[in-house]
């Protein structure tokens, strides 16, 4: 059965008490966010784990909420050399949070001063969620059994494909005979915890480590494939779930992590097929080859499948006899050193460190029976045998679509950006999917054109957490600054006002991170990069005076307010916009403005307080030079608001396209942009950054649709077998792949373009990007649909309303058939010159 972490908790041993006034001390001075102010804390010991003493720290500032800290130490007495390195444990841990998505609890401070509570220590992040204690997941549905062992093989997948130098841990530990030095360590931990004055030796346990030493597989005597970050002791029950989902939120006990053959790893983790390793007094151990393997639970070759398939490793047959017999001899060296420790009376472990003598024999046994056999395991997986893939891998796998590594290619985000990315993907796990049912529900209801009370909570914590307003270029935000804050006093990074004004990225930056939010329509307005206010707010940014942006853009900026653009007019093909006919007409100091706008994106939303209007000045200027863009603000006297408009069938709520008359709309003239007769160039300044960054939420949004495609396929039966073994399916997926990769390259090359060149010498292939990228969206999710059948067309998934989103860019984003009629004209320019 699973049990959540706080029910692992109990009293701390008597061998294992500390000095808690110390520890509130130094925890305050160097966790931050610690009750400073706590009066004292409460202490209890987690009972699972037989190796480094773990604590729950829990304190709380008087009159506030209770938090919740994790503790964990050296144990107090003699040790073996090398072992317990807390140490490692934190920098393997802080360097995998800080720059990978493999799920591990967040560290905050390592202490090395023996003196504060006898032993070093580190403190991490306290995770609510469950834990499986029993390997056979005794109580659990047989479905969610098989989602437990295949998520435990995708994560640790995704662990061995870490690039440990790109995380700075290439210095970790020997990638070359990991096995050979792995063999005669463990060798002499158990020559240590046996023999005299100590539990007695095990002879076979010694014939074990000789018999390893002879087999070593050739693969181990190079740093080459498959060598890497190695966690020593990954097991269900050393990772933590998500309370509600089946989804690994959290990989625990690293002590004895380091560099070196990732297929050891893989093998330990597959024990439960071989030995139950449960301690106790009457216990068979027998493994699921001996017992039967539970309903549910995949079986081992299954397990081995997932994780060579998501890793890219080979498949394990020829030295996998070698792999569970040096595992087992590993298991049997710790079991044995544990119950050294409970003789010396400082084991971890409690009561359950008494048997772990006996299973440490039980364990060599099991090497011989294992050695002895004449078949282990097929020379190849059956036929037939595919695995579900589950949230963490899609998204990883998303990622390995969208970032080049250094081998990769030219597009490479840096360190910042890839930390941004880390943050943004975990705030889509955590918040926004787990949200769209929510959201989509409102949004059908008779409260529709209201706001969920859960989007400014999330608003305020995207903000709290630096994922606020990405999308301003570093340009911008520099000149904002100067002109938005100059009488303010903040001479620090981290400020409110730098926080307004988002992390100083470059147009190809932005693609990076653009491309996560594009993956659910709800998510571009929570981290407030949504359209048209993005536009709206570069606009003002760009062009706007300072009494302008004042008044208009800080709110927007804020996320108080939202904002239209409204441009398309009903009676004229707005696709040319000299066509517009709305009139804009100086009378004193007010501009009267008099016309009807549709396709008013945002104007139906209650926060919608300003709209930009493009209309005609002068008539009888030249044709360019007729056209300027004016703030309309939506409750002045004559706006008025028809009708919301309908994309096959969503009307988008609380968002919203309005239809809008202006009758005799004086505002005041100071509201103008830039000047009469600038219009278009205000558009050509607006619509470069802004509609490119539709192309980069579109290649979200197919990602996205691709996911779900595959999940689909893998799951679903038709005609005797599942889609995704049907031919046809197979051909239409790799079409789908090649199509997306190739428009997320021109989508980077275009923002690369941008940020080198500007707007107007990027032009062209800002064209080609705004033609590719919807219409590859269009066909992923078409196909992502069909996988899905009736489900696809209707409003239980997120397909159609990611196709219609799409599909109405041919034509918002402007028509096609102006992008290439640019493209094709710088085209025909080249041949000329």
């Amino acid at each position: 059965m699973a049990m959540l972490t706080s029910g692992l908790l109990r009293p701390v041993d008597a061998a294992h008490a500390i000095d808690e006034a110390a520890l509130l001390r130094y925890a305050a001075d160097h966790v931050a966010g610690f009750p400073s102010a706590a009066p004292g804390l409460t202490l209890t010991q987690f009972g699972h784990g037989q190796s480094n003493p773990t604590y729950c720290i829990e304190a709380s500032a008087p009159g506030g909420a209770p938090r919740r800290y994790v503790l964990r130490k050296k144990p107090p007495g003699a040790i073996l050399q090398s072992a317990h390195a807390v140490e490692r444990e934190f920098q393997v841990l802080k360097a995998l949070g800080t720059h990978t998505d493999v799920p591990v609890p967040k560290v905050f401070c390592l202490c090395t001063d023996a003196s504060v509570i006898g032993t070093p220590f580190y403190i991490m992040e306290y995770l609510e969620g469950l834990i499986y204690p029993d390997i056979k997941l005794a109580g659990v549905a047989p479905t969610k059994r098989k989602t437990i062992y295949l998520a435990a093989a995708e994560t640790l997948a995704a662990m061995h494909k870490v690039d440990v130098t790109a995380i700075g841990l290439q210095k970790y530990g020997r990638r070359d005979n990991y096995c050979k030095r792995q063999v005669e360590r463990w060798e002499r931990q158990y020559l240590s915890s046996t023999g005299e004055g100590k539990p007695t030796r095990y002879q076979k346990m010694l014939d074990l480590a000789h018999w390893l030493k002879e087999h070593i597989p050739e693969e181990d005597l190079s740093a080459g494939f498959g060598t890497g970050l190695v966690h020593g002791d990954y097991r269900v029950d050393n990772l933590v779930f998500h309370p509600t989902e089946d989804r690994v939120i959290g990989v625990l006990d690293w002590e004895l992590s380091t560099l070196g053959n990732q297929m050891c790893d893989v093998a330990y983790s597959s024990l439960p097929y071989i030995i139950d390793a449960t301690s106790t007094e009457s216990h068979s151990y027998g493994g699921f080859e001996y017992t039967g393997v539970p309903d549910g639970i995949p079986s081992l070759e299954e397990y081995l499948t997932a994780y060579c398939s998501i890793a890219g490793r080979p498949w394990p047959a020829t030295n996998w006899k070698f792999y569970i017999a040096f595992s087992l001899f590993r298991g049997a060296s710790i079991y044995a050193g544990v119950y050294h420790r409970w003789t010396m009376g400082n084991a971890s472990g409690g009561e359950r460190a008494r048997y772990c003598g006996k299973l440490a024999n039980v364990m060599v046994d099991r090497a011989w029976d294992f050695i002895n056999r004449e078949n282990v395991l097929r020379e190849q997986p059956a036929r037939g045998v595919h695995v579900s893939k589950g949230p963490w891998q899609q998204f990883q796998r998303a990622q390995e679509g969208s970032i080049s590594t250094n081998d990769q290619g030219r597009f490479v985000p840096s360190e910042k950006v890839m930390q941004l990315q880390k943050k943004l993907i975990k705030f889509m796990e955590d918040h926004i999917y787990p949200m769209e049912g929510e959201f989509y529900k409102r949004a059908q209801s008779t409260s529709r054109w209201t706001i969920h009370p859960e989007e400014e909570k999330l608003k305020a914590l995207a903000k709290s957490e630096g994922l606020w307003n990405l999308f301003i270029p570093l340009d911008s935000a520099a000149r904002a600054r100067e002109l938005l804050f100059e009488d303010r006093s903040h001479d620090s990074p981290g400020s409110s006002e730098d926080l307004l004004l988002g992390a100083g990225l470059t147009n190809l930056e932005y693609g990076y991170l653009c491309e996560i939010m594009g993956r659910s329509v709800w998510a571009p307005q929570i981290f407030n990069c949504n359209p048209p206010d993005t536009g709206n707010m570069e606009v003002l940014l760009r062009y706007g005076t300072k009494e302008q942006q004042k008044r208009w853009l800080v709110p927007l900026l804020e996320g108080k307010i939202r904002s239209g653009f409204a441009m398309t007019e009903p009676q004229v093909a707005s696709s040319d916009a000299t066509n517009i006919e709305c009139s804009i007409s100086r009378q004193g100091e007010f501009y009267v403005i008099n016309g009807t706008k549709w396709w008013t994106s945002g104007a139906m939303d209650p926060r919608c307080k300003i709209l930009i209007l493009m209309g005609k000045t002068d008539f009888s200027a030249p044709k360019h030079k007729q056209q300027s863009m004016i703030l309309v603000d939506v409750e002045t006297p004559g706006v008025q608001i028809r009708r919301p408009l309908l994309v096959f069938g969503f009307d988008d709520a609380p968002h919203g396209h309005a239809e809008i008359t202006f009758e005799n709309v004086r505002v005041p003239a100071t509201n103008i942009l830039l000047g009469e007769g600038r219009g278009f160039e205000i558009a050509q300044g607006r619509l470069g950054p802004g509609r490119l960054h539709h192309c980069m939420r579109l290649i979200g949004a197919a990602e996205r649709g691709m996911n779900m495609m595959v999940a689909r396929a893998l799951n679903r039966t038709t005609f005797g077998k599942k889609i995704a073994q049907h031919g046809s399916f197979l051909a239409d997926l790799a079409k789908c792949r090649i199509e997306l990769e190739q428009a997320r390259l021109l989508v980077l090359e275009a923002a690369d373009q941008l940020d080198r060149h500007g707007n107007k010498k990027a032009r062209g292939i800002l064209a080609m990007a705004k033609v590719a990228a919807p219409n590859m969206a269009l066909k992923v999710l078409d196909m992502a649909m069909q996988v899905h059948g009736g489900a696809g067309l209707s409003s239980d998934t997120v397909l159609s309303h990611l196709w219609a989103t799409a599909r109405t860019l041919r034509i918002a984003d402007g028509p096609d058939e102006v992008h290439l009629g640019t493209i094709a004209k710088l085209e025909l320019q080249r041949a000329r010159m």
